[in-house]
Protein backbone atom coordinates (compact mmCIF):
# COMPACT_ATOMS: atom_id res chain seq x y z
CA UNK A 1 0.00 0.00 0.00
CA UNK A 2 1.31 3.54 -1.09
CA UNK A 3 -0.16 7.38 0.03
CA UNK A 4 1.04 10.50 -1.57
CA UNK A 5 -0.01 13.76 -0.50
CA UNK A 6 -0.04 17.06 -2.39
CA UNK A 7 -1.29 20.73 -3.30
CA UNK A 8 -3.26 21.94 -6.17
CA UNK A 9 -3.56 26.00 -6.37
CA UNK A 10 -6.25 26.95 -8.13
CA UNK A 11 -6.90 30.71 -9.38
CA UNK A 12 -10.75 31.76 -9.84
CA UNK A 13 -11.82 35.19 -11.60
CA UNK A 14 -14.39 35.50 -8.96
CA UNK A 15 -17.98 33.60 -8.27
CA UNK A 16 -18.55 30.63 -9.99
CA UNK A 17 -17.83 26.49 -10.83
CA UNK A 18 -14.33 26.25 -12.57
CA UNK A 19 -13.54 23.02 -13.91
CA UNK A 20 -10.44 21.33 -12.24
CA UNK A 21 -10.63 17.49 -13.72
CA UNK A 22 -7.44 18.25 -16.09
CA UNK A 23 -5.53 19.10 -13.09
CA UNK A 24 -6.73 16.58 -10.25
CA UNK A 25 -6.00 13.99 -13.44
CA UNK A 26 -2.68 15.47 -13.85
CA UNK A 27 -1.58 14.89 -9.84
CA UNK A 28 -3.10 10.94 -9.44
CA UNK A 29 -1.70 10.13 -12.61
CA UNK A 30 2.23 11.63 -11.98
CA UNK A 31 1.48 9.40 -8.21
CA UNK A 32 2.10 6.19 -9.96
CA UNK A 33 -0.53 4.73 -8.00
CA UNK A 34 -3.21 2.83 -10.31
CA UNK A 35 -5.67 1.57 -8.30
CA UNK A 36 -7.00 3.19 -4.64
CA UNK A 37 -9.36 6.10 -2.94
CA UNK A 38 -8.35 9.79 -3.67
CA UNK A 39 -9.40 12.73 -1.24
CA UNK A 40 -10.41 15.84 -2.71
CA UNK A 41 -10.33 18.56 0.48
CA UNK A 42 -10.47 22.40 -0.05
CA UNK A 43 -8.87 24.50 2.06
CA UNK A 44 -11.20 27.39 2.04
CA UNK A 45 -14.37 28.13 4.29
CA UNK A 46 -16.07 30.65 1.07
CA UNK A 47 -15.51 27.93 -1.62
CA UNK A 48 -16.52 24.08 -1.78
CA UNK A 49 -16.30 21.33 -4.15
CA UNK A 50 -18.78 19.37 -6.12
CA UNK A 51 -18.89 17.16 -8.66
CA UNK A 52 -21.05 18.22 -12.27
CA UNK A 53 -22.00 17.49 -15.43
CA UNK A 54 -19.42 19.04 -17.55
CA UNK A 55 -21.01 18.60 -20.75
CA UNK A 56 -23.41 21.16 -20.76
CA UNK A 57 -22.34 24.67 -19.81
CA UNK A 58 -25.63 25.54 -19.05
CA UNK A 59 -25.68 23.36 -16.25
CA UNK A 60 -22.98 25.19 -14.26
CA UNK A 61 -24.77 28.43 -15.36
CA UNK A 62 -28.10 27.09 -13.91
CA UNK A 63 -26.31 25.82 -10.48
CA UNK A 64 -25.01 29.39 -9.86
CA UNK A 65 -28.42 31.44 -10.73
CA UNK A 66 -30.19 28.51 -8.61
CA UNK A 67 -27.79 29.22 -5.36
CA UNK A 68 -27.89 32.76 -5.91
CA UNK A 69 -31.94 32.49 -5.53
CA UNK A 70 -31.26 30.70 -2.76
CA UNK A 71 -28.35 32.12 -0.42
CA UNK A 72 -28.45 35.91 -1.37
CA UNK A 73 -25.92 38.85 -0.67
CA UNK A 74 -26.46 41.04 2.00
CA UNK A 75 -29.14 39.12 3.33
CA UNK A 76 -30.46 41.41 6.21
CA UNK A 77 -29.97 38.19 8.45
CA UNK A 78 -26.39 38.27 8.30
CA UNK A 79 -24.32 39.85 10.82
CA UNK A 80 -21.20 38.87 9.66
CA UNK A 81 -20.12 41.11 6.62
CA UNK A 82 -16.53 41.53 7.16
CA UNK A 83 -15.51 41.50 3.92
CA UNK A 84 -18.38 42.50 2.15
CA UNK A 85 -21.97 41.88 1.23
CA UNK A 86 -21.13 38.30 -0.01
CA UNK A 87 -18.79 37.07 2.76
CA UNK A 88 -21.60 35.31 5.09
CA UNK A 89 -23.71 34.22 2.13
CA UNK A 90 -20.00 32.70 0.90
CA UNK A 91 -20.14 31.02 4.04
CA UNK A 92 -23.45 29.19 3.96
CA UNK A 93 -23.08 28.61 0.22
CA UNK A 94 -20.13 26.47 1.20
CA UNK A 95 -22.05 24.97 3.87
CA UNK A 96 -24.99 23.90 1.72
CA UNK A 97 -22.32 22.14 -0.60
CA UNK A 98 -19.20 20.13 0.15
CA UNK A 99 -15.25 20.79 1.14
CA UNK A 100 -14.40 17.16 0.98
CA UNK A 101 -14.83 14.05 -2.33
CA UNK A 102 -14.15 10.74 -2.12
CA UNK A 103 -13.62 8.88 -5.29
CA UNK A 104 -12.14 5.67 -6.13
CA UNK A 105 -9.17 5.63 -8.86
CA UNK A 106 -8.42 2.65 -11.11
CA UNK A 107 -6.22 2.42 -14.01
CA UNK A 108 -4.23 5.35 -12.47
CA UNK A 109 -7.80 7.50 -12.94
CA UNK A 110 -10.31 9.13 -11.16
CA UNK A 111 -13.19 6.59 -11.91
CA UNK A 112 -15.67 9.59 -13.03
CA UNK A 113 -18.62 9.21 -14.90
CA UNK A 114 -19.23 10.29 -18.56
CA UNK A 115 -20.53 13.39 -18.07
CA UNK A 116 -19.03 14.06 -14.52
CA UNK A 117 -16.15 16.56 -13.80
CA UNK A 118 -14.86 17.72 -10.75
CA UNK A 119 -15.29 21.75 -10.14
CA UNK A 120 -14.16 24.17 -7.36
CA UNK A 121 -17.45 26.37 -5.86
CA UNK A 122 -16.36 29.86 -5.59
CA UNK A 123 -18.67 31.68 -3.91
CA UNK A 124 -17.23 34.96 -3.79
CA UNK A 125 -17.26 37.93 -5.97
CA UNK A 126 -13.46 38.57 -5.48
CA UNK A 127 -10.94 36.54 -7.44
CA UNK A 128 -9.38 34.09 -5.04
CA UNK A 129 -6.41 31.62 -4.96
CA UNK A 130 -7.55 28.60 -3.44
CA UNK A 131 -5.77 24.96 -2.96
CA UNK A 132 -6.99 22.20 -2.75
CA UNK A 133 -5.30 19.03 -0.34
CA UNK A 134 -5.26 15.97 -2.51
CA UNK A 135 -4.54 12.30 -0.93
CA UNK A 136 -4.21 9.02 -2.86
CA UNK A 137 -4.10 6.05 -0.78
CA UNK A 138 -3.76 2.67 -2.80
CA UNK A 139 -1.52 0.24 -5.03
Amino acid sequence: MRQDVGIVEVRTPGRGLFEVTGEVCGWVRATGIERGLLTVFIRHTSASLVIQENADPDVVGDLGRWMGRLVEDGDPIFDHTLEGPDDMAAHVRTALTQTQLSIPVDGGAPLLGTWQGIYVWEHRVRPHRRQLALHLIGD
